[in-house]
């Protein structure tokens, strides 16, 4: 699907749907030492990336962070492989890479969106995603009226 690009910038930081910019070798490398997919490989990362609605998170020119959306672009959308780099944790960028993922265009119009995570359920609770199951493992944003 083609996708106009969105761009988000505060301060020095930048974060773009543009995958040209993408350090695929930078979210392989972090991917493959995240407890979620350890050893992933680079061709599953490439794929992936081509099959996503991914955001990078830039210092500058630097690749410090990334999220991506799997979705059909039209109802569903499921947010993963959330990371910022330890050097840049703890100064709001997650949450803010977060927000600017919610702020993307295509957010507004899915009637659900999930995530699956065993960390920062406080991050994930303040920006609306309540848990589905098992406590703080998985959560949703669930909107079920969204087509009246």
């Amino acid at each position: 699907m083609s996708e106009q690009h969105v761009e988000y910038t505060q301060d020095n930081f930048c974060v773009t749907t543009d995958k040209r910019r993408l350090d695929v070798c930078a979210i392989q490398n972090y991917l493959s030492q995240s407890s979620w997919a350890p050893g992933i490989d680079v061709a599953t990362v490439k794929l992936s990336l081509e099959h996503s609605l991914c955001f990078g998170l830039f210092d500058g020119e630097r690749q410090i962070g990334f999220a991506r959306l799997v979705t059909d672009y039209a109802t569903f959308g499921y947010l993963c492989d959330v990371y910022v780099l330890e050097d840049y944790q703890s100064q709001g960028l997650g949450r803010w890479l977060v927000e600017c993922c919610q702020a993307h265009p295509l957010m507004s119009r899915l009637r659900r969106i999930i995530l699956v995570t065993d960390s920062a359920p406080w991050l994930y609770e303040k920006l609306g995603y309540q848990p589905l199951n098992r406590p703080n493992f998985i959560w949703q944003i669930n909107r079920p009226d969204i087509y009246l």
